[in-house]
């Protein structure tokens, strides 16, 4: 029975999935905030370009939920919250899930909902905690057919990179993918590999699970194109974009142009058309 709420998160056309995320208000982080201070317009913009997903949290679900009509995205349900983002950390971190999230979900009409996985060097702890969030979220989502996102995320040293800086090592995105399969994933959103034509090894250890590619950092237009296409043909499912979308200068015309990567095999040159 989770299919039939995967088949709202899925396109029709090609198959895949974009979700836009726009949760990042969750994690206490002011720079995180850019592009979205007005969450409702943001939400609106990016509903106007009509991506397959929108994924928010539970005190902001409403700004998506309240649009009247059956053609809006379907929402992914953020139940996690973590203070592991900041430049500066503070002295004990932390991954805490909100209470009851599968009725949560259910009683915001959520097709999906994610939950983080992280590996942070030095901080075994809070890699137990996300374990224990999802050994807690997976028995109510298979209750109630629920699709669970898992979102398994390498940092690096916050001593060198500074903040919200993933590793892209394909030697440590394997395991962890893998990890969050064999706990139970019904779709797995991951960081891109530092090469990406190695990519496909990720889709192959995910063992069928759909695998969607976070956008991770800012980066320039064409980066973002340019990999998106890459990462389409090494087999990734769709993507999970946020700040590349909310905050750029058009972010309508940046979801458009990621929805025809992703749906209608557009090329990076060709989809680059959409922020002209």
């Amino acid at each position: 029975m989770k299919q039939f709420r995967l088949n709202r998160l899925f396109n029709p056309k090609s198959g895949r999935c974009f979700d836009v995320a726009i949760d990042h208000g969750f994690f206490n982080e002011r720079g995180f905030l850019a592009g979205i201070e007005d969450i409702g317009a943001a939400v609106r913009t990016v509903v106007s370009a009509a991506p397959d997903a929108v994924q928010l949290t539970v005190g902001q679900a409403r700004h998506l939920q309240g649009i009247p009509g059956k053609a809006k995205p379907a929402l992914v349900l953020r139940t996690d919250v973590a203070n592991v983002y900041g430049q500066d950390l503070p002295r004990t971190l932390f991954s805490r899930m909100i209470e009851e999230p599968v009725e949560q979900a259910l009683r915001l009409d959520a097709t999906c909902v994610v939950v983080n996985l992280f590996r942070i060097p030095g901080q075994p702890e809070v890699t137990d905690q996300c374990i224990q969030n999802i050994l807690d979220i997976k028995p109510a989502c298979d209750r109630y057919a629920m699709p669970l996102m898992v979102e398994p995320l390498v940092f690096q040293p916050n001593a060198k990179a500074g903040g919200y800086m993933v590793d892209g090592d394909l030697e440590k995105i394997l395991p962890l993918v893998r990890q969050a399969v064999e706990l139970g994933a019904d779709i797995i959103k991951a960081d891109p590999t530092d090469d990406v034509s190695v990519y496909h090894r990720v889709v192959q250890i995910a063992g069928g699970i759909p695998v969607l590619v976070r956008g991770g950092g800012k980066a320039s237009d064409s980066e973002i194109l340019e990999r998106t296409e890459r990462l389409v043909a090494q087999g990734a499912a769709g993507i999970v974009y946020g700040r590349n979308i909310i905050q750029h200068a058009n972010p309508a015309g940046m979801t458009r142009a990621l929805m025809a990567l992703v749906h209608d095999g557009a090329t990076a040159a060709q989809a680059a058309a959409f922020l002209a």
